[in-house]
């Protein structure tokens, strides 16, 4: 049986997936380092956005808009995957029960719908029970959406664990809670590492929902980024978006290194 590469059109098609996937962000990398203050001209080397970026006039607004990006996303990805644990253990550990499948299609239900339509069901919800949008708002969205990408990892790694640990452990007169602590819970590091890195990137790159729940005076850096380039796009943006995308890549690619090892040590 042949393999879907051997179908006549699928080399040309994912090299131009790739190609309206990857060029851009070539693009913006690259002229991210243009000594012009012109975003199409290329005048010579230069790091001086970079400098731009934390010493210029709106270093300090973007300072701050990182500051709330990486503190809710450090607690969103902490508690997302707290709850992930939890679910996966429900899940996977808890045998049969009335409702499994439907809490499966409940835990994943974000990652199916639409993004725009979780912004305004989450801020309708958010209104309706008086709560004032800003930082907890934003922090009480991220950590709702983050769970599935917590627990996909997770729970991947959970299944690939054999019982017979936990039930070796009970044999030996440990605790149901020695036998999480002292067994199955250093079996489970790598995917809990992997899921919080990747629910950290998540809630680190949201923009549609963040903005949407953030508030009047509350900003993150995307949405920091998203009202400068209302006004134009400077050089100096290109120079964050290239940052953001080195740190998505390193914590994606950290996410996946992490989770492979796991595997090939399970």
């Amino acid at each position: 049986m042949k393999g879907v590469r051997h179908y006549p059109g699928f080399l040309a098609a994912t090299i131009a997936c790739l190609l309206i996937l990857y060029v851009p962000l070539m693009v913006i990398a690259v002229y991210s380092f243009n000594g012009s203050t012109s975003i199409t001209k290329w005048s010579g080397f230069s790091l001086r956005w970079y400098a731009d970026v934390f010493t210029g006039p709106e270093a300090e607004r973007f300072g701050l808009a990182t500051w709330n990006s990486l503190s809710i996303a450090i607690i969103a990805a902490t508690v997302s995957t707290m709850i992930a644990t939890a679910a996966a253990l429900a899940m996977i550990r808890g045998g049969s029960f009335r409702g499994r499948q439907a809490t499966y299609a409940l835990i994943n239900l974000p990652l199916m719908v639409p993004e725009i339509v979780v912004a305004v069901a989450t801020l309708i919800f958010f209104t309706t029970i008086g709560l004032t949008t800003g930082y907890m708002t934003i922090l009480l969205a991220h950590v709702t959406f983050c769970i599935p990408f917590a627990y996909l990892p997770i729970a991947a790694r959970l299944t690939g664990i054999e019982p017979t640990y936990e039930q070796a452990a009970r044999d030996l007169y440990a605790t149901r809670g020695q036998a999480f602590r002292l067994v199955l819970l250093p079996l489970l590091g790598p995917g809990l590492v992997s899921g919080w890195l990747l629910a950290f990137i998540i809630s680190l790159d949201d923009f549609i929902i963040t903005n949407f729940v953030k508030g009047a005076g509350m900003e993150t850096l995307p949405t920091a980024i998203f009202g400068s380039v209302k006004q134009g796009i400077k050089p100096n943006i290109m120079a964050i978006s290239t940052l953001m995308l080195g740190v998505s890549i390193l914590f994606v690619s950290l996410s996946y290194l992490v989770n492979r090892r796991g595997r090939t040590a399970a």
